[in-house]
């Protein structure tokens, strides 16, 4: 099918991009071929290629899409919950719980993917430091709210972030790997203890699997 039959360039390119986290997430990237990904939506490996060039953009603006949908379903929680506190719970559970949005998987196998490519290549690499910068502007945001609201003391919003990010990013990974000690309650768990600590709240979990 040619764009001119579909729905447009943009749609297409849509299409493969939601084609191609359904494929990495179900193989993980080094399995992944182009041609599967043009298999899942009815093109040409070439045509795959035209639109992103390498596999490993291909991996990255899938990733980008996928954080898009994260950050509008974010948005749209952040909206409906009033204390600063609760918002800093929703980010961490919704981190750990690497639900579906927008009808495809969570991002977890995604990152991990592009965490190693990262390694090697500078171009994923700079892609990279620009999604975890985006986390963290995002958790630094939420801080800010609740030191506006007299909530959280004032500490630099932006280290708080750096710090929070690199803890719940290494939670998370524990997580996804199926660890038997680093649960999803136990990962909020020790999340939210340490932003207690950090930002002068106390949090008191409802239930907390195995430490």
């Amino acid at each position: 099918m040619s764009d001119r039959d579909g729905n447009g360039a943009d749609d297409r390119r849509e299409q493969m991009l939601r084609a191609a986290i359904e494929v990495i997430g179900e193989r993980g990237f080094p399995e992944t071929r182009i041609a599967d990904v043009g298999k899942r939506v009815g093109a040409s490996s070439a045509l795959v290629i035209y639109y992103f060039g390498t596999k490993d953009r291909l991996l990255t603006e899938a990733l980008r899409y996928s954080e898009d949908l994260f950050y509008a379903e974010v948005a749209r929680r952040l909206a409906a919950i009033e204390g600063a506190k609760d918002k800093l719970e929703m980010l961490v559970r919704f981190s750990c719980d690497n639900e579906s949005t927008g009808g495809l998987p969570g991002s977890w196998v995604l990152w991990l993917d592009l965490w190693a490519q990262a390694v090697r290549h500078p171009e994923v690499a700079r892609d990279r430091e620009e999604l975890d910068q985006r986390w963290r502007n995002q958790i630094a945001d939420v801080v800010r709210i609740g030191q506006d609201s007299g909530e959280f003391d004032q500490v630099d919003a932006d280290a708080f972030a750096l710090l929070f990010s690199a803890l719940l990013d290494g939670l998370v990974v524990q997580v996804a790997l199926g660890d038997p000690t680093v649960t999803q309650p136990v990962a909020i768990d020790i999340s939210m203890r340490l932003a207690g600590r950090e930002l002068g709240f106390e949090w008191k979990p409802a239930l907390v699997g195995k430490r």
